[in-house]
């Protein structure tokens, strides 16, 4: 419940009306603007490592206008047996703040692994210098707990309909969670490198690579349980949106 309360705290400092410099600003960043909604699956696929398989996905949807949004995600995976390993969903309130980035505050929620926890969720999703997609996330678990993510993405266009795209995830922890296998510091990373060729700008198919690292604590723990701090996948998978 306090977590939620946190949550619904941070929504309404967030739908506080920013002032404009000026009149005519303020005439143009409160005007009448139509109720647009979308959803894009940015990940769907298969990934072969080890001789283990899994099914990954990530997806947003939003509805709003280009001021005020309300924003869904998704991101998760599971073997191909059916048993889903990792699933989160966060339900956000996404205010532009200037003409690239967004600030977001809400909910998060992990179904899995269990026990399942819900976060407090306050960060900023926008564009970069070059073009570069960035989010930056800070979570607050029910316990107190504080982690991070960084997300960064940027599109090569090769081209007209071929598309090279690198990505790079950061997470951060700030306590050990045993139950969990995550250590206190930067926990892991992600680089990813996908090709894509674009039918259309709503659905396109790609192959890719990527290189996963458990560090610090979070390697040391994954070691004592007989895995791997790090392994390299073969992707496959599409990227569509309506």
């Amino acid at each position: 419940m306090k977590i939620v309360m946190i949550a619904l705290g941070l929504l309404v400092l967030a739908a506080t009306p920013v002032r404009a410099a000026g009149p005519e600003h303020a005439e143009r960043f409160h005007e009448e603007l139509p109720i647009l909604a979308t959803l894009r699956v940015e990940r769907l696929e298969h990934r072969r490592y080890d001789g283990a398989n899994t099914v990954d996905w990530r997806l947003h949807g939003w509805i709003g206008d280009g001021t005020n949004k309300l924003w869904f995600d998704s991101e998760g995976h599971r073997t191909t047996d059916g048993d889903v390993e990792e699933a989160e969903v966060r339900l956000l309130y996404s205010r532009m703040v200037s003409e690239f980035w967004d600030v977001q505050a809400g909910v998060r929620h992990d179904l899995r692994p269990r026990p399942q926890t819900t976060y407090g969720v306050l960060g900023v999703r926008g564009t970069a210098p070059w073009f570069i997609e960035t989010s930056a996330h800070a979570f607050v678990a029910e316990d107190g707990a504080l982690s991070a993510r960084l997300e960064a993405e940027h599109d090569l266009l090769i081209t007209g309909s071929l598309v090279l795209q690198p990505s790079v995830e950061v997470n951060l922890s700030s306590r050990r969670v045993h139950e969990r296998e995550i250590g206190r510091g930067v926990t892991d990373v992600e680089l990813g490198l996908r090709l894509r060729y674009e039918f259309a700008r709503e659905f396109a198919p790609y192959v890719g690579v990527v290189w996963e690292r458990k560090l610090g604590q979070t390697a040391d723990l994954a070691r004592a349980h007989g895995e791997d701090a790090g392994n390299l996948s073969f992707v496959t998978g599409v990227r569509f949106w309506f």
